[in-house]
């Protein structure tokens, strides 16, 4: 068994892009994990999604060894975790499973508002923190200059900060130093009863159920019977193991190390996401305290476009939250789309990510609603109710109030595009609370309605800054709005798929933008038809596709006027009769499309 004295456990915390993954690309390197011809670049992103785009979506861990200049060797459980707010899920999961962070700021780029929401986990889960400056080796980079912005910034001593550059691999030596010398210890009692906090859990096409666990007292062994203390649920441990990064098995796991189990769960809801697994014949009298739940903030509806496709989306949306515990789902039905599912997400992002996925690893063609927030509604007998659909929205008879969710935004640019960047927070109805500089970057925090962030407000603040901004957000409060639905009829049909919950003010403008981007979408029919934007029974928007002719009098050749005339008010009777009845077929694309409103 290892000394626990020898084990340090640290997670890697940084804004997107700053190169958390690239660093734990070169410590696995250093420390001999891999060899130069298995080496790749993000070596730890096992998903094609991750290496596309470049960002880390799940945390991985890896198990390293190294040996230090004072002689020993110590044993490195590393973190890699997401730097995007809609995982910062896993990032607190991921704190809570170590003793200490090594925060990465790039140093051309200066703290960002990641940067800070990261930190502030680590400092609250009582987080040792080795401050590092990557990319050292770019023209632009100001190591000074930076170290002074963590300072004032986010309050740390940044003057023994490590210049590196994962690159070049310049400093890498220096953070293992840092990492084994600054680093406690974690603490722990191989002779108590066992204690261990399952941090992740993952399905795997050949064993099941993975479980990612950190063991706090006691020794996890194999053929071991264990008992999950939130669920009740009994197994036997079959395997035991670590990441190196490579999978090794071992015969057991003891305090402080950090490790993988198989243990025969079938069902990725016997692996509840921050449970304390305790041995079943000893077991210990207090569970450890989980993680605080992720709360989805965006909804969309999710439908396959063959409706046969129900049974496979179902399968592959419960094998998606074995992996990703953060998102829900729930059935629903739409008039326009048939059978599908709402499912809510942590952002933007996770919700792409989440359709991306499902598009590659089983092969499912969807069409996704407009991404709507959850309302609280006061009906007027006094019932509570909470909204996630639009098109479920109770008659205006019925209610009493409507509140939205408002966010606390913090948006660090640099201070040239400050002025557009306040423009476009106060069109999204929002509220300064603060505006402070550190240096030549401003920091500006505001109170936004977080239905008028879902849509386009991160494209938006990207483009106007040329994507040097950053932006962070945390819920808030909810709060009482003048509140109304804008439903869109098409023909006179109802379409459900593109209601939506909009502040009275921006109504029409929202309505006529939807109604605009239809009339390019819906095809043309033989008959006139129109669309419409309406709250309640008041039509408040409205455009009208134009009728396509055909040329039934192409087949008279010559002959009496009389004849073309016969040929002509029959298509006319006709078209009535088809108005009456005709149904307009809106294509898949139309959905998605017509929600992308942008500036226009």
């Amino acid at each position: 068994m290892i000394d626990i004295n020898k084990i340090r456990n640290f997670s890697i915390i940084a804004h997107i892009d700053h190169g958390k993954s690239t660093i734990a690309d070169r410590l696995i390197q250093v420390c001999g994990g891999l060899s130069d011809r298995e080496m790749k670049e993000q070596v730890l992103d096992s998903m094609d999604i991750e290496r596309e785009r470049g960002i880390t979506i799940k945390a991985q861990t890896v198990r390293l060894e190294y040996k230090a200049k004072d002689g020993y060797s110590y044993v490195l459980n590393l973190m890699d975790t997401p730097g995007h707010v809609d995982f910062g899920y896993e990032v607190s999961r991921s704190l809570a499973a170590c003793e200490g962070s090594l925060l990465i700021v790039d140093a051309s780029q200066g703290v960002e508002a990641q940067t800070l929401a990261n930190v502030y986990q680590a400092i609250n889960a009582d987080h040792e923190i080795v401050p590092v400056l990557n990319k050292i080796d770019l023209p632009a980079a100001e190591p000074e200059r930076v170290k002074a912005q963590i300072e004032e910034v986010i309050g740390l001593p940044a003057d023994d900060a490590i210049a590196a550059s994962a690159k070049t691999g310049a400093g890498i030596e220096d953070i293992l130093e840092a990492l084994v010398m600054k680093l406690p210890p974690p603490v722990g009692d191989k002779d108590a009863p066992l204690q261990a906090l399952l941090v992740d859990s993952w399905y795997d096409a050949y064993l099941g159920v993975m479980t990612l666990v950190r063991v706090r007292h006691g020794v996890l062994k194999k053929g071991m019977k264990i008992r999950m203390m939130a669920t009740g649920a009994t197994h036997v441990i079959e395997r035991v193991g670590v990441f190196a990064p490579k999978p090794i098995a071992l015969d057991q796991l003891g305090p402080g190390e950090i490790g993988f189990i198989n243990a025969g769960v079938k069902r990725v809801a016997d692996a509840k996401v921050g449970d304390t697994i305790t041995e079943e014949r000893r077991p210990t009298s207090t569970a450890l305290p989980g993680f605080s739940p992720s709360i989805p903030v965006v909804f969309c509806g999710l439908f396959p476009v063959d409706t046969n496709d129900f049974t496979g989306l179902r399968e592959a949306l419960e094998k998606l939250s074995l992996n990703d515990a953060s998102f829900s789902f729930e059935a629903e039905t739409s008039a326009a789309l048939g059978f599908g599912f709402r499912c809510g997400f942590l952002g933007l992002l996770h919700m792409e990510v989440i359709r991306e996925r499902l598009n590659r690893e089983f092969n499912l063609e969807l069409i996704s609603t407009a991404p709507s927030v959850v309302y609280q509604m006061t009906l007027t007998d006094g019932k509570h109710l909470h909204l996630h659909n639009p098109a479920d929205m109770p008659e205006v008879s019925r209610l009493a109030s409507i509140e939205e969710p408002w966010i606390k935004a913090t948006i660090m640019t640099p201070d040239e595009f400050l002025g557009p960047v306040l423009t476009l927070c106060t069109e999204r109805r929002g509220e300064q609370i603060d505006l402070t500089y550190a240096g030549n970057r401003a920091m500006a925090v505001y109170r936004l309605p977080l239905n008028e962030v879902v849509f386009d407000f991160y494209d938006r603040l990207k483009s106007i800054t040329r994507g040097y901004a950053s932006f962070d957000y945390a819920l808030d409060s909810y709060r009482e709005g003048d509140l109304v639905k804008v439903s869109i009829l098409v023909n006179g049909d109802l379409v459900d798929a593109l209601s939506m919950i909009v502040h009275r003010d921006q109504a029409e403008g929202k309505g006529r933008a939807i109604c605009i981007r239809l009339k390019d979408l819906v095809p043309r029919q033989m008959f006139k038809v129109a669309l419409q934007a309406a709250i309640g029974g008041k039509v408040i928007a409205r455009e009208t596709i134009a009728a396509l002719r055909k040329d039934v009098t192409a087949k008279c050749y010559g002959g009496d006027i009389s004849r073309k005339k016969k040929l002509l008010d029959k298509q006319k009777e006709g078209k009535k009769k088809m108005r009456q009845f005709g149904k307009v077929e809106i294509p898949q694309n139309a959905f998605f499309e017509a929600l992308k409103m942008g500036d226009n």
